[in-house]
């Protein structure tokens, strides 16, 4: 869950009591080299390659998935940041924070855009993230990585890069850092 919707989201608006660590930081960083991996086997060149991470859970993966890419292929892969506030279908339930921007300095048109967010839950932003890139250009593809995924989706999303699967109740939170892993509930 991300800082702002941890702190501020209703029905949440609590504090998260975690329950057991599932990746530390040693195992997220194992799961984003992967992830880097993948997306080297899975496409055929980095350079029309562009990241763009979801605000506000996503930007740290997908940075640290950037660096992963060069660090394996010497290619610099350009990363944005994407903000989905105004494309959701709960607007009215969420606050809209002036913190979190929308900043994609590349042209992501005839690109291939790797969407990076924490965790996949509903697919519910996910869908909001597509309608927002769309307005940003055209890219050739959208990929979706993503450091965990719980299951119960809404909408039909899947995503091509998991970090890892997480199966989970709904009164259930995951907490996804880039220093670790962690299911709990929030305390009301």
């Amino acid at each position: 869950m991300a800082e702002r919707e941890r702190k501020r989201t209703p029905p949440y608006g609590g504090v998260f009591i975690a329950k057991n660590q599932v990746l530390d930081r040693d195992a997220v960083a194992r799961s984003i080299r992967r992830m880097a991996h993948e997306i080297i086997e899975h496409n055929e060149s980095l350079h029309d390659l562009v990241i763009v991470g979801l605000q506000t859970g996503g930007i740290p993966f997908a940075e640290s998935i950037a660096i992963a890419l060069e660090e394996i292929e010497e290619v610099v892969v350009p990363v944005g940041k994407l903000d989905v506030a105004f494309y959701r279908d709960d607007i009215n339930l969420r606050p809209v924070l002036p913190e979190a921007t929308t900043d994609v300095p590349f042209d992501i048109g005839r690109k291939t855009v790797v969407l990076v967010d924490d965790v996949l839950f509903t697919g519910r932003t996910i869908r909001a993230a597509l309608d927002a890139l769309i307005d940003q250009g055209r890219p050739r593809s959208i990929q979706l990585a993503v450091m965990v995924d719980r299951g119960h989706r809404e909408v039909p999303i899947r995503p091509d890069y998991v970090g890892k699967n997480l199966p989970t109740r709904r009164d259930e939170t995951i907490d996804a850092t880039i220093d670790g892993v962690e299911l709990g509930e929030m305390s009301r």
